[in-house]
């Protein structure tokens, strides 16, 4: 709407944010009028109107096969939208409209925000799917005409009416209608059922629906008494949980059409079982995270004791191999580490490259050696972040290990370049020393090095990337991983 309203309309900011108010809740008018709504908007020339916006309900049967969003009306073409827009009331036809062989009957509301209309609902009835209304029926009707009355007098919609709830009741889950005292007029199947499972034994009609819930619902499981006495005395236009065993969400709409307060609009709906699932997952996620806290916890265990071993180790070779082994421990370790702080299986992937290169200095030859991050990582899944972890792991220890052995200038210093980056859906790093540079001759594929080996069956198998090794741009080493976001993707 926001694309449309700029394009053809001289709606100002505060206008737009009013029109969008009403569309977060026109839902609720479309379902207790059974008829489709579309909120049309007067182009800036005044030669007519667009629709902007479309409402279809769930109580009845549509009356557009067609959206009507985005499409142009010129004056002139429907009397009805006219007369509303230019004489600010509410118009209504006697003969309906017939559109693809359905009889539609049409009303047109005009959207009035404070002295000015911003542009006219047509809500428009399928009268193919009415029949001899129900007390229900009435009930909604009743209500929805109320409605309409206060958006064409600009009492509608109200502040603070949106809910903040994303479970927020509908019309079907259970409706209540009650008067200027707080008393239920009129309540539907649905709410009766609702309430019969906070526990009441009798009908509502005619009860303090306030009252009433005090009864019900002890006073540690429902909120201070002043925000439920104005949500269920339908003064206040907001929504409030209530319930223990049955947990309940109540939605109060004021109604005042001509301006005085003569009732409300209150739904209601049993939300126990999304109550019991949100606590199944807040278990769940806790789980997780424990879990991860404790492999994070056994890894470091199990480095601990490779680094005893390796202290006890006279021959060097051993030694060196359980210290690298100790290392990629380390990685994974590290990993689960930031998994376990987390609410899902995401990880930011910059700490853990940042606290791997702070790890060179765990090796001998690298304590003059700089080592810095450029670009971002991301966020990155556990399936991504583990394997890629080890990887970097890798490349820094053969950066140091061969790229600076031997070099007089390891005293002095030296420096490596960790950058990443993201593009189409592909995450981009590559390691640079300005070391000794490559052997004459090297062939990634044809080397027997281990570390090499883990590199190339991690960012081929399992991560599906690619990986290129070569010399850097001016002396020294070049290492570029290339590897998709989503590994399961494959190589594209």
């Amino acid at each position: 709407m926001d694309e449309l309203v700029r394009a053809h309309t001289d709606l100002d900011a505060d206008e737009v944010a009013w029109l969008h108010l009403l569309l977060a809740d026109w839902q609720v008018i479309a379902d207790l009028s059974f008829a489709d709504l579309v909120l049309w908007l007067p182009d800036r020339e005044g030669t007519g109107y667009w629709a902007a916006a479309q409402m279809r309900p769930t109580t009845g049967p549509t009356a557009y096969v067609e959206d009507q969003v985005g499409s142009f009306l010129r004056r002139g073409r429907r009397p009805l939208l006219d007369s509303a827009y230019e004489q600010q009331r509410v118009a209504r036809e006697g003969d309906p409209e017939w559109r693809d062989d359905i009889p539609v009957r049409v009303e047109a509301i005009p959207v009035r925000r404070g002295p000015r209309i911003l542009g006219v609902i047509a809500r428009n009835t399928n009268l193919l799917g009415v029949r001899t209304p129900s007390r229900l029926e009435l009930a909604y009707l009743e209500t929805a005409t109320d409605l309409t009355k206060m958006i064409a007098a600009g009492h509608f919609p109200l502040p603070g009416q949106r809910s903040d709830h994303a479970d927020s009741p509908r019309v079907g889950d259970g409706f209540m209608r009650v008067d200027a005292g707080g008393r239920v007029a009129y309540a539907s199947p649905n709410a009766l059922s609702v309430y019969r499972r906070l526990g009441l034994a009798s009908d509502l009609a005619g009860l303090d629906l306030a009252e009433t819930t005090r009864a019900l619902v002890p006073a540690a499981r429902r909120p201070d008494e002043e925000t439920l006495s104005a949500v269920l005395g339908g003064r206040a236009a907001r929504d409030t949980e209530i319930g223990t065993d049955t947990v309940v969400i109540v939605r109060a709409i004021p109604l005042c059409p001509a301006g005085e307060h003569i009732g409300a609009l209150v739904l209601v709906r049993d939300v126990t079982d999304l109550r019991r699932r949100d606590r199944e997952l807040v278990t769940k996620d806790a789980t997780i995270r424990e879990i991860h806290h404790r492999v994070k916890n056994n890894l470091q265990t199990v480095a601990a004791l490779l680094r005893l071993q390796a202290r006890r180790l006279d021959v060097p070779e051993g030694r060196q191999a359980l210290e690298e082994a100790v290392r990629r421990v380390r990685s994974i370790a590290l990993v689960h580490e930031t998994l376990s702080q987390a609410f899902d299986e995401l990880v930011d992937f910059d700490d853990v490259a940042d606290r791997l290169r702070l790890t060179l200095t765990d090796v001998g030859s690298a304590a003059s050696l700089v080592a810095v991050r450029e670009g971002s990582f991301g966020t990155l899944p556990a399936e991504v972040a583990t394997p890629l972890a080890m990887v970097l792991t890798e490349l820094l220890q053969n950066a140091v290990e061969h790229g600076y052995a031997g070099r007089t200038e390891a005293a002095t210093g030296g420096r490596i370049v960790m950058t990443a980056g993201r593009a189409r859906e592909r995450l981009r790093v590559a390691v640079d020393d300005d070391g000794v540079g490559l052997p004459a001759g090297f062939d990634v594929r044809g080397s027997v090095s281990l570390g090499l080996s883990i590199v190339r069956t991690l960012v081929e198998s399992e991560l599906a990337g690619r990986l290129e090794i070569g010399p850097g741009g001016g002396r020294g080493t070049r290492v570029v991983v290339d590897i998709p976001l989503d590994p399961r993707a494959g190589v594209v």
